[in-house]
């Protein structure tokens, strides 16, 4: 074993145990490199005396996480929406090109195997929102469920944390958009169309690719591409407003399914549609890449050239204003397939379906005081 010192990090090199990436079944990651926040780096190396063993899979643990508050907030031009929640932290759905996995690194953990296998949930989501909900200054605006991982990754089948936060919002009548590529969503109709009946509710599906193949390699536990398409169809069928999301977009893995995935939406009840090109924040640009060489070793540097081309000769541009679209002739050629198609098809690209704010009921005060009625 070697220790030293490299870019502020403890190195501790371990011989005897070389573990090259490896496809692990049902996950997508190849590795778990340590988070960027990690005082000691643990590196493998083959030494020759022998090759450890490696299990074929992994096993899966969720946790809970006590929350003082659920109910995040952003200014982002990028995005459409002021306030959201995650009940969940990781996600099991293992999507190689998750831009929610360097978030793992505030837990300690890595944005690999980590982040698609320890999961956390947030046991008192629906009273910490009641609270929040009750506050005086609360100001209602529609709340996005999905903002970073999947309201409906598998384990919330067990768990009901989304259930339960619908509830509260149900009850309150407060405005709710999900976002989710889980076909888990229908379990909640009984809600969503009753909110969607006073314009309180809609779902944003998320649709990456038609290929079955492609799909069972980039987001092994996510539900099929058809599956998605059948969510949209029940939505529309129980009067849920709902829209498509192509998200995100590949250059030359994914992007030619643009206009396919648009028309099927289409077809399956979609009311509108969004994209996002590919981003690779942090240790995503190395896991992405690793994954990529992988699964799609002659196509690799061409994917990635063009993700520098549209980045400004680097894997990540975070600026407001480009990191979703990006900038660029490809980028541009993009935008305009995009907006074209979704002309077409008859789809808003413009933004989903304005929610009701009106009919907010507030909850009960946070601390059990009785309101004060003048």
């Amino acid at each position: 074993m070697f220790t030293g010192r490299l870019y502020g990090r403890t190195v501790i090199s371990v011989s005897g145990m070389h573990a090259p990436p490896r496809r692990y079944t049902g996950q997508g990651a190849l590795s778990n490199p340590p988070g960027r926040f990690d005082a000691q780096q643990v590196s493998a190396v083959d030494d020759g005396w022998y090759m450890e063993e490696q299990p074929d899979s992994v096993a899966t643990t969720i946790e809970p996480e006590r929350a003082r508050s659920v109910i995040s907030t952003n200014d982002s031009p990028d995005v459409p929406f002021e306030q959201s929640i995650n009940p969940y932290r990781g996600c099991a759905h293992a999507c190689s090109y998750c831009y929610a996995r360097p978030s793992h690194a505030y837990m300690g953990l890595s944005p690999g195997l980590d982040f698609e296998t320890r999961l956390f949930y947030k046991q008192d989501a629906a009273r910490r929102l009641e609270e929040e909900l009750a506050r005086p200054g609360y100001a209602c605006k529609p709340i996005t469920l999905g903002a970073n991982t999947d309201p409906y990754q598998p384990v919330e089948r067990r768990m009901g944390v989304t259930r339960s936060i619908l509830e509260v919002l149900a009850r309150t009548r407060h405005p709710v958009t999900v976002v989710t590529k889980s076909a888990l969503v229908l379990r909640d109709l009984d809600l969503l169309s009753d909110m969607a009946r006073a314009r309180l509710a809609s779902v944003a599906v998320s649709v990456t690719t038609l290929d079955e193949e492609l799909k069972r390699r980039m987001e092994p536990r996510a539900a099929a591409p058809q599956a998605r398409l059948r969510v949209l169809r029940e939505l529309k069928a129980a009067g849920v407003p709902a829209g498509v999301l192509v998200a995100p977009v590949i250059p030359a893995l994914t992007d030619h399914e643009l206009e396919d995935i648009l028309t099927a939406a289409a077809a399956a009840g979609a009311r509108w549609a969004g994209y996002v090109l590919l981003r690779l924040p942090y240790e995503l640009k190395d896991l992405f890449t690793e994954w990529l060489t992988e699964h799609y070793p002659q196509r690799a540097a061409h994917v990635m050239s063009l993700i520098r081309d549209m980045r400004g000769g680097r894997e990540n541009d975070p600026r407001f204003g480009a990191r979703m679209r990006g900038t660029g002739p490809y980028a541009l050629l993009l935008r305009s397939r995009f907006q074209l198609a979704c002309r077409r098809l008859d789809l808003g690209s413009g933004g989903r379906d304005a929610l009701n704010t009106q009919d907010f009921r507030p909850p009960g005060p946070a601390a059990g005081q009785l309101r004060l009625e003048l």
